[in-house]
């Protein structure tokens, strides 16, 4: 029988979404640096601070909009 991997396929765009937070944390010149300060706090750990609030917020963006395609697989994983 054949499946349809159309469904997949667009779920599969939102994954690449996930690589934001990653190349914003990875490029350290960016904000290896201590100011603007953010109360008392040195740019270098408030943008890395704000890094987990935006990741968390990308994360569950695209676990809720990937769900839907991936709901109807088996529990366990395996082929079938």
């Amino acid at each position: 029988m054949a499946r349809s991997d159309a469904p997949h396929a667009k779920a599969k765009h939102w994954l690449w979404l996930l690589l934001v937070p990653y190349i914003a944390l990875m490029w350290v010149p960016f904000y290896n640096s201590i100011e603007p300060l953010l109360w008392g706090f040195p740019y270098f750990y408030w943008y890395q601070l704000l890094w987990v609030v935006i990741s968390s917020a990308i994360t569950a963006l695209v676990y809720f909009k990937t769900r839907p395609y991936y709901r109807g697989r088996r529990q366990g994983g395996g082929a079938q």
